[in-house]
């Protein structure tokens, strides 16, 4: 029979989890402090603990890092007093699965213990596997990733996922949902930038007949749709401050009341969020909600430029250009030695995506094999020249910082302007941050 370590020093929670469990065909077996918590565990084989954070000898946090450390295989849970949100997400960033509040909700315990249960008989954690699906690369930071992505899959906490436009976000979030307890359930992807604002709470929360003009019937949102399983919220930066307090509560509760409606619906599901912005000088800025951002910004996982794994440039073309003659229904096309090496030398603003599109024309437009460097059609980054193609020789009082922030403004400037004075995509094209342009412009008075 599977057994479930329960650790806490009130006699009422331990009879309360206990009855639960044993209902649910379990065996129980509990312990009232850490000391006592660890000689259980070196002794029996658990599929789950259940800890308080407060204990006599120490906390549930201690437990769960020593878990984490010696028993990486047995999911943990939390279980914190009411409204200790700061201490639950601690919680999650130390390894736990999920956390409980006090007084435990019996529906919301036999749900975690489940869907914990479930995850704890999985076999594909082991350390030999650490193939993701849907990542191409075996470069130092992609194993990196790969490896975060078994550990967060594990987990209930919610995930941010950061990085440049094109990188593969919602790869990784797919690979987070494939790996967990969760993948035969449903995952959902959202663009949050490309909602009407005016429809945004019908689209996530879903609205009832006649709720407003048009809505000739029932609709399910977004968490309605993505119940049991994971809700993909893709660039969430740009949902406006007014939707984010609604995504806030839904989420805190895990309630949602659709358009229209007098009654709320409960719902499950995983938050895994990402955006190309950077969230935290969003919130400095006051277009993110500090409350939200922590809420979703449990677990961190950044996905690297193309820029900075080049090595994987090879593997990756041999991906996309064997998809492209699956789709296509045609030979494999393949690349020139030196088409090849300059791809691995370019710069890839676009990051995976611009790669794919690169190799997709060149399929599409030449009649020839193998694809060669002209058949690439790279783009060139276009700098400022100086008046002479000589090393420039500074004049008497002319300043060599005055004079290279001169040609730092020109190719800001130009970039800027190729890219219609969108900043973002700007930062992105100069392979630089966000902030780092922001602060740049400022620096140069550049508006």
């Amino acid at each position: 029979m599977n057994k479930i370590l329960i650790v806490d020093d009130e006699p009422d929670i331990l009879e309360l989890l206990s009855m639960t469990i044993t209902r649910m065909k379990f065996e129980a077996i509990s312990a009232t402090n850490l000391k006592d918590a660890k000689a259980l565990l070196e002794s029996h084989t658990f599929q789950l603990c259940l800890t308080d954070m407060r204990l006599p000898d120490g906390s549930g946090l201690e437990l769960i890092t020593h878990i984490q450390e010696n028993y990486k295989n047995i999911p943990s849970v939390m279980i914190t007093a009411y409204g200790s949100i700061d201490t639950a997400i601690e919680a999650m960033k130390v390894g736990a699965f999920d956390f409980l509040s006090k007084p435990v909700e019996l529906d919301k315990l036999r749900s975690v213990i489940k869907n914990s249960m479930s995850l704890s008989k999985q076999s594909k954690f082991s350390d030999e596997v650490r193939s993701v699906p849907g990542i191409i690369g075996n470069s130092e930071l992609i194993t990196q990733l790969n490896n975060q992505i078994f550990k967060v899959a594990r987990s209930h906490a919610p995930v941010f996922i950061h990085g440049e436009s094109g990188t593969g976000k919602e790869l990784v979030a797919r690979a987070v949902h494939q790996l967990g307890h969760r993948q035969e359930k449903p995952f959902v992807a959202v663009n949050c930038g490309a909602i009407p604002s005016d429809l945004m709470e019908s689209e996530f929360f879903g609205h009832k007949k006649g709720a407003f003009t048009g809505a000739s019937g029932h609709k399910e949102g977004f968490f309605q749709a993505a119940n049991g399983g994971t809700l993909f919220l893709d660039e969430v930066a740009d949902l406006p401050l007014a939707m984010q307090v609604k995504l806030l509560r839904a989420i805190q509760e895990s309630l949602v009341r659709p358009v229209g409606s007098e009654t709320e619906i409960p719902v499950d599901v995983r938050i895994l969020s990402a955006s190309h912005k950077d969230l935290q000088m969003e919130v400095e800025d006051k277009n993110f909600r500090e409350d939200l951002f922590y809420r979703l910004d449990v677990i961190n996982l950044q996905v690297p430029p193309l820029r900075e794994r080049k090595g994987d440039v090879p593997l990756l073309c041999e991906h996309i250009l064997q998809q492209l003659a699956n789709s296509l229904e045609i030979p494999k096309s393949t690349l020139s030695k030196s088409a090849q090496i300059h791809l691995q030398q370019y710069h890839f603003p676009g990051n995976v995506r611009e790669l794919e599109n690169i190799l997709q024309r060149a399929v599409t437009l030449i009649d020839h094999d193998p694809i060669e460097i002209n058949d690439l059609n790279l783009k060139k980054l276009q700098v400022a020249q100086t008046t002479s193609d000589k090393i420039h020789v500074l004049a008497p009082g002319e300043k060599l910082e005055e004079y290279l922030e001169d040609i730092e403004r020109e190719i800001l400037t130009q970039t800027l302007e190729e890219c219609r004075w969108n900043k973002t995509a700007a930062a992105e094209q100069l392979g630089m941050t966000f902030r780092s342009m922001r602060y740049r412009l400022k620096k140069l008075s550049i508006d």
